[in-house]
C-alpha cells in the first residue's frame, strides 16, 4: 500500500465567503501519487472552513459566485445568521478572547473583533470538513459534473488557508 501527502495553499476573499474549485489540483495530486487504485481524502485543518462536492453550476453573479453556491450562502445564512456583534451568540465568551489575544500572542487572534466568526464556525461544523473520493483505473471519480470546492465560511479578513490530501492505495 502507498500513501501520498499533499497540500493547496489557497487565499480566501475576507468580507465575504470564499468557495475555491481545488477539482483540477486534487485530480494532479492523484495523477503524481501514481496510485492506480485507492481513495483519495481532501480535508481543511481550519475549524471555519469545509470541503464539499457538489454539481458545477455554470451561472455566476457579479462576485463569481455559482448559483448552487448562492443558493447555499442564503439557506444558511437564514439557519445561521453572519456574527456582526459580540453577545449574539455565546461563542465566543471572555475565556476564549483572552485565550485568543494573551495565550497566543496575536499569532491566532490579532484583535478581539476577528473572534467574532461564530456563524463560520457553525456552517463549517454543519457541512464538515473532509470529503474522500475512490481513485479507479489512476483516475478521480468525481463524474461529469461533480466538482471538489474548499469553502471559507470566515469572512473577517484576507488570509491563506491550507488544504490537505492525501491519496491511499496501490
Amino acid at each position: 500500500m502507498a500513501i501520498y501527502s499533499g497540500k493547496l495553499t489557497l487565499t480566501s476573499h475576507g468580507n465575504r465567503v470564499t468557495y475555491h474549485d481545488i477539482t483540477e489540483q486534487v485530480k494532479e495530486h492523484v495523477m503524481n501519487s501514481k496510485i492506480k487504485e485507492g481513495i483519495c481524502v481532501v480535508a481543511s485543518p481550519h475549524t471555519t472552513c469545509s470541503v464539499i462536492f457538489e454539481e458545477l453550476s455554470y451561472d455566476k453573479n457579479y462576485y463569481g459566485y455559482e448559483y448552487l453556491q448562492l443558493d447555499l450562502n442564503n439557506i444558511l445564512d437564514k439557519l445561521i445568521p453572519r456574527c456582526t456583534t459580540e453577545g449574539q451568540y455565546y461563542h465566543p465568551g471572555p475565556n476564549h478572547i483572552k485565550v485568543g489575544l494573551e495565550d497566543f500572542k496575536g499569532k491566532i487572534s490579532p484583535e478581539a473583533y476577528t473572534m467574532l466568526n461564530t456563524d463560520a464556525h457553525l456552517k463549517s461544523t454543519l457541512l464538515g470538513t473532509s470529503e474522500t473520493f475512490v481513485i479507479e483505473g489512476g483516475e478521480l471519480q468525481v463524474g461529469l459534473v461533480g466538482n471538489i470546492y474548499f469553502i471559507d465560511w470566515d469572512q473577517i479578513r484576507k488570509r491563506d488557508r491550507t488544504c490537505l490530501i492525501k491519496v491511499i492505495g496501490e
